[in-house]
């Protein structure tokens, strides 16, 4: 990602090199904050930028800052405005990756809940060669966190490093990324992305109780697949099923909908993105960057229109 000139940290648009938070913090020490990864879409033809979801993400950013028990809570309106003023600063004229992060500012132990600080930070983001080409996937030997220990359902920065294991290994074993199985065995999620799979044509899952973030991108793209007449489960999924999908793909905010050709060195499918994920990734792009007129609602506009 490209170097931006401006973030947003508690209160004020400063250069990006300004922008420090004390590493005794209990947000540097413990992980204690809360995060939305957020997608701005440039349209050309447009001269407009798009913000995917923002509403929705907002709405989780708010969750996740009363569930984590923070002293002051950053309304979605607030940081919805000051979102906004970043990227016009910046004055982006490329598709963006935003990243919205709440964090305790005080210091203390791990039970410390504020000072509370708000930073937004955006740069341009190239799109990734596995959107296109797919990845391939490993079946991780670490577990996905259950409910009652971390809630993969807030967004806390924490909560990643289990992902990040996962993520590692997997790269280290010669795979782009990983899968991991809950306490019941059960197909979860990737690292930071949900999964779906399609066989005898049905798309299958697995259910927000599988300790899988809520995820807005899985949602979305629940509505899409309903919307081409394409049945869809959300379920449990056994380990042994993935070596009998047709096709399958991940996606969230930084995933997008990324195809998946292999897992655990079995092809999906031929081993080529399948036509069912190539059509969905046309509907999904086609209506974040508003070159389709459905569904505005889901998109908000950056710039104002002269």
């Amino acid at each position: 990602m490209e170097k931006p000139k401006y973030i947003f940290l508690n209160d004020e648009i400063v250069p990006w090199e300004d922008a420090k938070v004390h590493v005794s913090t209990a947000a540097f020490k413990f992980g204690t904050a809360v995060f939305e990864g957020l997608r701005g879409y440039w349209n050309e033809q447009h001269q407009q930028m798009y913000l995917f979801q923002m509403e929705a993400h907002m709405q989780r950013l708010q969750f996740s800052q009363k569930f984590m028990r923070f002293d002051r809570i950053f309304d979605a309106a607030y940081v919805t405005e000051k979102t906004i003023e970043l990227l016009r600063a910046n004055e982006f004229r490329a598709t963006v990756h935003s990243m919205t992060t709440v964090f305790v500012d005080g210091f203390g132990g791990p039970t410390v809940c504020g000072p509370v600080g708000l930073a937004i930070t955006a740069g341009v983001r190239a799109e990734p060669p596995l959107l296109s080409d797919g990845c391939t996937a490993q079946v991780s030997s670490w577990q996905r966190v259950p409910d009652n220990a971390m809630p993969m359902r807030v967004k806390c920065n924490a909560n990643y490093q289990n992902g990040r294991l996962a993520g590692l290994q997997a790269l280290a074993d010669g795979y782009d990324t990983a899968i991991l199985l809950n306490s019941r065995g059960k197909v979860s999620e990737g690292p930071g992305m949900c999964f779906f799979m399609l066989r005898d044509g049905v798309v299958s899952t697995p259910h927000t109780s599988s300790d899988i973030l809520e995820s807005i991108t899985r949602s979305t793209v629940l509505e899409l697949l309903r919307e081409a007449g394409i049945e869809t489960h959300e379920r449990d999924i056994d380990r042994s099923e993935l070596a009998a999908a047709e096709e399958a793909f991940f996606c969230g905010t930084a995933w997008e909908v990324t195809p998946v050709t292999a897992i655990d060195r079995l092809k999906v499918g031929g081993g080529e993105v399948g036509p069912m994920v190539r059509e969905l990734q046309d509907r999904f792009f086609a209506i974040a960057k508003g070159e389709s007129p459905d569904h505005p609602e889901w998109r908000t506009p950056v710039y104002e229109l002269s």
